[in-house]
């Protein structure tokens, strides 16, 4: 049986090729328990591959289907072979944190194969500091990157005693929703209140479609830019991809964020503005406007791992300021007059204002062109919460999640951010041709958080590590 496949989702179909792979991916650092090793953990996932048992959504495959115009859609595939998915790695000496972005670098540089669903998954053993990774790597068109950390992390547990649990791809046993509003309905009244649905949500849309022009024509906070500036990262790119990683502890984070009445969220763009800025500056490059970011806002309210529904925010970074708490101050002030205009919004036009937004790049994806004379926005900065708790994959405690995302021509730098128990991840994803070397820029988000910390006097807490490798 073949379910048709969603515009969006079919979009990211469409839109690949050798220099554009379009898929997502996680990288999860374990720590063997106490009187296990790496080893020990990696024969855990061989035996679990071995069982065989695999969810449904981990089998499905994309197909043409010619009954519906050729459009892709979705089927089970009946030839599913797990250890095509599952696979095992080593990494060569000297087995450290830059070896294993180098080899997660490969990996994620591969396209995935259109004939076999569409995902892999990596367990690397070989890091001198006894843990194991496990990179997973999923195409957008069947999860976007909110999705995909759901996935992974529906594997883990806050239990460290618990043992016996079933490997990511694994079914799971999941509790009953409760059926909405409408699902008790029938026929006949579920179709009229579809129709008084619609006709709200498209009685709302031109007020508001009208609001996020006005609101881009003067500079302000929303879901469409007409300002961003063309900088030395706004390029076509390849399909090579470097992917580094750091994380830093929460709470610095949350203490910045509580002196300048601001977010968490706000605090991660502001990191991204100083070492961007950073960057920019050391390349005699930095431009006279401020850069734009895009940044994701999940709409799905079901919370449903699988399928892409993200609206989006543009926000005005600040990097033509020189004072950090003064980026901060126009980044909070941006992010919060566009969350405002969204509030206001229906998900339908949530969606078509978002849509319009991202508009320019979906054109490039679609069409396969090169990077835009100017550029709709300079870079993606996502951040998709976590656990407040320490997490668990039998007895192994996971230390990071490193999540990984996808530059397009005219982006050729991903940030994305997750957070863990008491760490927040920064996982950074560029064309290797545009930005072979990603260490420098995570040295300037180090000296980013220092900054605004010293902007905002806040005194170091000696006894928290400033920075946590991995």
């Amino acid at each position: 049986m073949r379910l048709p496949m969603s515009p969006t989702d079919s979009m990211f179909l469409l839109g690949e090729s050798r220099d554009h792979p379009m898929h997502v991916g996680g990288l999860i650092l374990l720590s063997p328990r106490d009187g296990a090793t790496a080893a020990d953990l990696g024969a855990l996932f061989t035996a679990a591959a071995e069982n065989g048992e695999v969810a449904p959504l981990w089998r499905k495959r994309a197909v043409r289907s010619l009954g519906t115009f050729g459009q892709w859609a979705w089927e089970q595939d009946v030839d599913f072979d797990l250890e095509y998915h599952v696979r095992r790695n080593a990494l060569p000496q000297p087995g450290g944190l830059d070896e294993l972005w180098d080899l997660v670098s490969r990996l994620h540089s591969t396209l995935l194969d259109r004939s076999r669903p569409l995902w892999q998954m990596h367990v690397i053993e070989g890091l001198t500091d006894g843990r194991l990774a496990v990179y997973t790597k999923i195409h957008h068109a069947l999860a976007d990157g909110v999705g995909a950390m759901k996935l992974l992390r529906r594997a883990l547990s806050p239990d460290s005693e618990r043992t016996d649990m079933p490997a990511p791809w694994a079914p799971f046993d999941t509790p009953g929703r409760p059926h909405s509003p409408g699902t008790a309905l029938g026929l006949p009244e579920a179709a009229m209140q579809a129709v008084r649905t619609a006709t709200a949500e498209v009685t709302g849309f031109v007020p508001a479609l009208a609001g996020t022009v006005n609101r881009a024509l003067r500079g302000g906070g929303g879901s469409l830019s007409l300002a961003a500036p063309n900088t030395v990262i706004n390029v076509p790119i390849s399909g090579t991809r470097r992917f580094a990683a750091r994380s830093w502890p929460l709470a610095r984070l949350r203490t910045v964020a509580r002196a300048a009445d601001a977010t968490v969220n706000d605090v991660v763009l502001a990191m991204s503005s100083g070492a961007l800025r950073a960057l920019l500056t050391e390349q005699k490059a930095l431009p006279d406007k401020s850069l734009v970011a895009m940044v994701p806002v999940c709409l799905r309210p079901d919370k449903d791992c699988a399928g892409n529904e993200l609206g989006v925010l543009m926000c005005d970074l600040g990097t033509d300021l020189a004072d950090p708490a003064d980026r901060l101050a126009r980044v909070s002030a941006s992010t919060t007059e566009g969350k405002a205009s969204m509030q206001g919004m229906s998900t339908l036009s949530r969606l078509a204002t978002s849509a319009l937004g991202v508009a320019p790049l979906a054109v490039g994806i679609l069409t396969r062109n090169r990077a835009l004379p100017r550029p709709p926005f300079n870079v993606i900065v996502s951040n998709v919460p976590g656990s407040p708790d320490p997490l668990y994959w039998n007895g192994a405690r996971v230390d990071a999640v490193y999540p990984l995302s996808v530059p397009v021509d005219g982006q050729a730098l991903n940030i994305t951010c997750t957070s863990t128990d008491d760490a927040i991840a920064f996982g950074l994803t560029s064309c290797s041709r545009s930005l072979p070397q990603l260490q420098p820029l995570l040295d300037h988000f180090d000296a980013a958080l220092e900054a605004l910390e010293d902007a905002l006097g806040i005194e170091p807490d000696d006894d928290e590590p400033s920075v946590r490798a991995g």
